[in-house]
């Protein structure tokens, strides 16, 4: 899914304010039936610590890689995390544990296959049935990545994740506008927010803030690059390799999660050829690649980094210990 323009946090076209004037009774609903759920269901708990990693908005905040860097400093502090995701762009509803050698985006989505590279991963859709299975395969805590308006499973800590100067679009919520549920009712279930960029939050949230900037650890590939991809928001790709000094003859943006046809590839590389220019795309976009299809593309990866790393753990172990007492 692309975004309408009318979700911008402009005003948009004459027609935006008549589209999301009449899309809001729908959003209404969102939010009604949001509420209800979340008053409705009752938790179930298993016995070892859930983080939770969330967002407010429909698309991409960069939270894969921020599971990643999570995962590495549990384990650095002698955990041993499992992700449980839901597996979105998978047609498996689980629960099932990721294979890489026989699972495919297809079955498991792509994030699942960027996480399992760094630990066991459970894709389940049933949220409470995946942490059991993760529980019995010995993990000690549990990333959930997504699933913060989920509210079958207990979580000891949700962490909010919100991007630095707005990154909440128009404010309204689905189909008027970006948002899961009204930014208020998420920040009330949040124990600490996670800001992402390099500015400073718009919105003044009443919890722990920790800071956090998406970063490319090597350069991109030299010469002549045509760059492609299937995310959230392209554009965030194409404007990093361009402040990180890459030379891009052309830029192609797919829908969020796209599973590239091979017709697709070989127009790609028919592009690139013509122009004498070296493909290059997101890890996420990649990972959906088929094997045969990945030759001669780059991958360009991405990293999450706090700002101040010892602060992390400081933070968040005394929510989830004080949770699991309550």
């Amino acid at each position: 899914m692309r975004a309408p323009e009318f979700w911008n946090h402009k005003h948009g076209s004459l027609s935006a304010p008549l589209t999301r004037a009449l899309l809001m009774p729908l959003s209404w609903l969102v939010i009604l039936a949001g509420r209800w759920r979340q008053r409705r269901v009752k938790p179930t708990r298993v016995n070892i610590p859930v983080i939770c990693l969330g967002n407010v908005t429909l698309g991409g905040t960069g939270k894969t890689p921020l599971a990643i860097t999570l995962c590495k400093a549990l384990q650095k502090a002698g955990y041993n995390p499992a992700f449980l995701t839901r597996g979105y762009g998978g047609k498996a509803k689980g629960p099932l544990s990721v294979d890489k050698a026989h699972h495919s985006a297809l079955d498991v989505g792509d994030e699942a296959l960027l996480l399992i590279s760094h630990a066991p991963v459970i894709v389940s859709r049933d949220r409470v049935a995946g942490a059991k299975i993760a529980v019995m395969q010995g993990a000690s805590i549990i990333i959930m990545d997504d699933g913060f308006q989920n509210p079958y499973l207990t979580k000891d800590v949700s962490l909010l994740v919100l991007e630095t100067g707005g990154g909440i679009g128009n404010g309204r919520v689905f189909p008027a506008g970006p948002l899961r549920e009204p930014l208020g009712d998420a920040l009330a279930r949040a124990d600490a927010v996670i800001a992402i960029g390099t500015g400073s939050l718009k919105q003044n949230p009443d919890l722990p803030v920790l800071t956090v900037r998406l970063v490319n650890p090597v350069p991109p590939p030299k010469g002549s690059l045509l760059a492609f991809a299937g995310i959230g928001r392209p554009q965030k790709f194409f404007d990093a390799l361009r402040d990180c000094g890459a030379d891009l003859v052309q830029e192609i943006a797919f829908d969020d999660h796209h599973l590239y046809r091979p017709a697709e590839i070989t127009r790609l590389r028919n592009w690139a050829h013509e122009e004498n220019a070296t493909l290059v795309t997101t890890q996420k976009d990649f990972v959906r690649l088929a094997e045969d299809q990945r030759t001669g593309i780059h991958a360009w990866p991405v990293e999450a980094r706090f700002d101040d790393p010892q602060i992390l753990m400081a933070t968040l172990k005394p929510l989830w210990e004080q949770a699991s007492r309550s």
